[in-house]
């Protein structure tokens, strides 16, 4: 075995291999860049070392710089995580050049799967059932278009190095495939470094069900059974859970024999995912399934699968990288109990899931028995515009699929998160809705229901604009109460001018004052009473008890002061209330109806549709902003003329930031 790994990534997976790692008796070292230099990751390795600025680009895919680091500490291996280059056989082979181990598949087999027309090529001389379509390298729109239409709409544009839902679009009309194509390229470009697309047939009622594949050296492959993974919105995984709602043993058996036979086709070694779509239309059926795709890496969702067969992933990853045969065979494999696995991002979903940054207040992740957790973050932590919004992976291992889906959902409403928004929620009414409960869904159920599953915020949550100004205050109070004691002549004592008692001689006090919510300018009512403060606002009325943080008297909020912010939750919705300062002047949502495009999020420009002077309609685009892999497209609010355009294709902007103006 391995002495040393540096793991080559960040967030919940460096956190997630440096526990194996360590139970290994392995020193890990973690690199990282100057957005992560106090993130949880960094602080829970042995060794820490930067590696670049903030972008990606410039730090976490600088293959040169990370195997610098593991020459100096003498690392044994690298563990490239999942993401950044994890499937890039260019950073295997330096590896393997500078005498470290990868600890992945060989170079040959990410070049073979990595590219989605080569793979499918070669798992139909496999044998392999694949979905029907066009994979050739003619790129010419006109041509693309044609093939789509030979295919029969809906189809699919996917990129070819693509993962992750990068690069795809789904396209129900030839009118549309123009506009699809044009953004997927444009996207596969910006994530992969190669715009090249593919068309295939969109298989109507789809499910997504997938199987982890482990190979060793020795020529031996197993599969580890499936993980139906079809609760996806925008092409992103939500829920996972193993094994499939529906399955047979004869399908099993069918897709494991399938998936098993694409990972001895390029000689695999480690562990690989062989992703299928499901024709869910009339039941998981063994002729219903196509291969899409091998991600040759560890995947996000393989906490179910060990937790159904009791197995350690990176464990085995880490025993066949340093050369040791699998310990078992598949008839020694079986499946115990049901996993289900949730992914707590920070995003907002009642805002059309946009990404949401800034410092964690307050976090608490419940873990009773059953439940296991995953996390990226801690209080100490930040979410940064820079990568996956990811907090935590939420995991319940129950003996029925019931009991599972129960577990999960009971911890994750007692869990909470302050600072940026989070789509707990989400999760739990996801996971509570009838269709899901009863197996009953495929990949467009989310999109089907997102209006009972995430909706829009109704006005101003009174109670917590009331909760969060006293808590504000009260913070005052508590700093003035802490503050140090006057000595004079040997008697310690305390200024009565410090005094937060708001004591008068003329009865009951009461004041207003300015905050602001969400970026919206209120007024708030502050009355004293003999012991207590009240915040009015609206109808409602708010006193608050300190513990660890403010809570009402009645339990249902509470309230997270940092960095002179209340950070109020109230049935799952969060509310930030801060006291008004007139130099900052609006906030970052004002003006919503005055024409003024703001980039709604902290990303880069990556497209500007429009020059000034322009005469615009209402709902043209405008341009498109990206973070955290997402693109969100600006569009213009009326008709009018562009004005004042403050920004350039390539910037990176603020949350709030002006861009243009719409006149």
């Amino acid at each position: 075995m391995f002495k040393s790994v540096l793991i080559a990534n960040r967030g919940e997976i460096a956190c997630r291999v440096m526990r194996t790692a360590r139970s290994l008796g392995l020193r890990t070292i973690a690199v990282h860049s100057s957005a992560d230099r106090n993130a949880l990751h960094v602080r829970s390795a042995d060794e820490a070392y930067e590696i670049g600025p903030a972008p990606a680009a410039q730090s976490y895919l600088r293959a040169e710089r990370i195997l610098d680091v593991a020459k100096r500490t003498g690392a044994a291996c690298i563990h490239p995580g999942y993401g950044f280059l994890s499937e890039n056989a260019e950073f295997a082979e330096a590896c393997a050049a500078a005498g470290i181990i990868f600890v992945g598949p060989s170079p040959s087999a990410i070049r073979a799967m990595g590219l989605k027309d080569e793979a499918k090529a070669l798992m139909r001389r496999a044998g392999v059932p694949v979905v029907p379509g066009y994979d050739g390298a003619e790129q010419n729109m006109e041509f693309l278009r044609a093939e789509a239409v030979r295919i029969g709409f809906p189809v699919l544009i996917k990129a070819v190095a693509g993962g992750g839902g990068k690069g795809m679009r789904r396209v129900e009309r030839a009118e549309d495939f123009a506009e699809a194509l044009a953004g997927a390229q444009r996207e596969a470009q910006n994530a992969f470094g190669n715009s090249r697309v593919l068309i295939e047939k969109y298989i109507l009622a789809p499910r997504h069900i997938e199987m982890q594949v482990f190979g060793d050296s020795f020529g031996n492959a197993v599969h580890l059974f499936e993980r139906d993974c079809s609760l996806q919105r925008r092409h992103q995984k939500v829920i996972e859970e193993a094994p499939a709602p529906g399955m047979t043993q004869e399908m099993r058996a069918a897709m494991g024999a399938a998936a098993v036979a694409a990972a001895k086709a390029v000689n695999y070694t480690g562990a690989g995912t062989v992703e299928f779509i499901v024709d869910g239309s009339q039941g998981l059926r063994p002729d219903g399934f196509w291969f899409m795709e091998m991600n040759t890496r560890l995947q996000v969702e393989h906490p179910v699968t060990e937790a159904i067969t009791g197995l350690d992933l990176v464990e085995l990853q880490f025993r066949v990288a340093a050369g040791e045969a699998l310990p078992f065979t598949q008839e020694d494999l079986s499946i115990n109990g049901h996993a289900v696995e949730a992914r707590l991002y920070a995003e907002d979903p009642s805002n059309g899931f946009l990404p949401s940054t800034g410092p964690i207040a307050a976090l608490y992740l419940a873990q009773p028995g059953g439940i296991r957790v995953d996390a990226g973050v801690d209080e100490k932590g930040e979410v940064t515009p820079f990568y996956d919004p990811m907090i935590a992976k939420v995991i319940a291992l129950g003996d029925t699929r019931e009991d599972a889906l129960t577990m999960l959902h009971h911890a994750l409403a007692a869990s909470y998160v302050a600072g940026p928004r989070t789509n707990r929620d989400f999760l739990t009414r996801l996971i509570g809705s009838f269709g899901f409960m009863h197996g009953d869904f495929d990949t467009g159920y989310i999109d089907e229901h997102i209006e009972q599953l995430a909706p829009s915020r109704d006005g101003v949550d009174e109670r917590a604009v009331a909760l969060g100004a006293v808590a504000l205050l009260n913070e005052r109070r508590r700093d003035l109460l802490e503050a140090p004691l006057y000595a004079r002549g040997g008697v310690y004592y305390r200024d009565p001018w410090d005094a937060g008692d708001a004591f008068q001689l003329s009865g009951p006090r009461a004041l207003d004052i300015a905050v602001d919510v969400d970026g919206a300018r209120k007024t708030v009512r502050i009355e004293w009473r003999k012991d207590e403060m009240c915040g009015v606002f609206g109808g409602a009325r708010e006193s608050a008890d300190w513990e660890m943080e403010w809570t009402s008297r009645d339990r249902a909020l509470n309230a997270y002061v940092k960095d002179g912010a209340a950070y109020v939750l109230h049935r799952g919705e969060q509310t930030i209330v801060r006291l008004h300062d007139p130099a900052h002047g609006a906030g970052a949502h004002a003006g919503e109806s005055d024409g003024v495009i703001r980039s709604p999020m902290h990303g880069k420009v990556v497209a500007l549709f429009v020059a000034e002077g322009e005469r615009v309609h209402r709902g043209q685009r405008l341009a498109i902003v990206e973070a955290m892999k997402m693109e969100h497209v600006l569009a213009a609010p009326s008709d009018g003329v562009v004005i004042g355009i403050s920004a350039a294709a390539g910037q990176q902007v603020a949350q709030g930031a002006k861009l243009m103006m719409v006149e």
